[in-house]
């Protein structure tokens, strides 16, 4: 009863906070929106509300489909080879971004098939590499412990050190590459990081996603082997903090 109350008192002491950080300024884009769609309506007489209305939600659910304007043309590209083995990759990994899901009958019921089959591999294949991750780390400490006859000093050096270079290569160094990529600020980079790597996945945020930039062809399947092995890494430092928690 204890760590439920713990857990519910928790939750809401979370949405207290992002109420309080958030609805400001969703209440203010709110009014914005509402103001441009007025003016645009006064400044060009000829438009009307209901044409406007279904204008505005066809451009959304083909922003949603991965169709953008152009000028005169319209942009294509999520559902390439690379944009499918990305998600892919999102799908099995239960991250599960949001901003693309297959839009045909035959796809969607291909996609719970190929996630249930999918997520197991998934798992399995993270606790392999996280294993091999923590037998590494071992194998070192026990190299330690022999070269320098230390005792629990070598195992906290390693671990100190797994820590360390995991923080370097999955949440501190990325962020460095999405904003030669994507134009993204440092702060955007890592939230984009730790959000993909812990699975939650809002969606605002995604990879290759921007029209106007180019991306090098091997960009997606970097960014793919680094959720693969970043995600077996913070699972075991989740483990860690579990393990502190209980």
């Amino acid at each position: 009863l204890v760590l439920l109350a713990a857990y519910v008192g928790y939750l809401g002491l979370g949405a207290v906070v992002l109420q309080a950080l958030e609805r400001p300024a969703e209440v203010q884009a709110a009014q914005n929106l509402l103001r441009e769609h007025w003016e645009l309506l006064a400044n060009h007489t000829c438009l009307q509300g209901p044409a406007l209305q279904r204008l505005i939600e066809g451009i959304i659910q083909a922003y949603k489909s991965g169709i953008t304007l152009q000028g005169n043309t319209t942009s294509l590209g999520r559902w390439d080879y690379s944009g499918s083995f990305f998600f892919s990759i999102s799908a099995i990994t239960t991250i599960g971004y949001g901003n693309l899901s297959p839009s045909t009958a035959v796809g969607r019921i291909f996609c719970i098939v190929f996630a249930l089959f999918g997520i197991p591999l998934n798992l399995v294949v993270l606790n392999e590499i996280g294993h091999l991750m923590l037998l590494g780390v071992q194998h070192c400490a026990c190299r330690l412990e022999e070269v320098f006859h230390w005792q629990n000093k070598a195992s906290f050096l390693m671990k100190t050190c797994a820590l360390v270079t995991g923080l370097l290569l999955f949440l501190l160094l990325p962020p460095l590459l999405f904003s030669d990529k994507e134009g993204w600020s440092y702060e955007e980079g890592f939230y984009y990081s730790f959000i993909t790597l812990s699975t939650i996945g809002f969606g605002d945020y995604v990879i290759g996603m921007n029209p106007d930039r180019t991306y090098p062809s091997w960009y997606k399947n970097v960014v793919s082997l680094w959720i693969l092995f970043g995600m077996a890494w913070l699972a075991l430092v989740i483990k860690f903090c579990i393990n502190i928690l209980e």
